[in-house]
């Protein structure tokens, strides 16, 4: 018997369509709510591709791809 789990506990990747509107409704999106949020965010990053004991060179070719995306971005606006 699987264990009911809260559709505000659920991950983004787990919310069936028909749901995500609710799902959305029980997000936090007060400053510290985003806040926290990026954290999570920052964390998971960093212990996932960062702080590893055989590192590579994917998690800083990532963040540097990110950065060309988004200074390519603001350097054409109009793309």
């Amino acid at each position: 018997l699987p264990a009911t789990v809260l559709l505000k506990d659920t991950k983004l990747m787990d919310v069936k369509l028909g749901q995500l509107g609710s799902w959305l409704a029980m997000r936090d999106f007060t400053p510290g709510g985003m806040l926290g949020a990026v954290r999570r965010g920052y964390e998971r990053y960093y212990n996932k591709y960062i702080n590893v004991r055989k590192g590579g060179l994917g998690g800083i070719s990532m963040l540097l791809a990110g950065y060309v995306v988004l200074s390519y971005m603001w350097s054409y606006s109009h793309v």
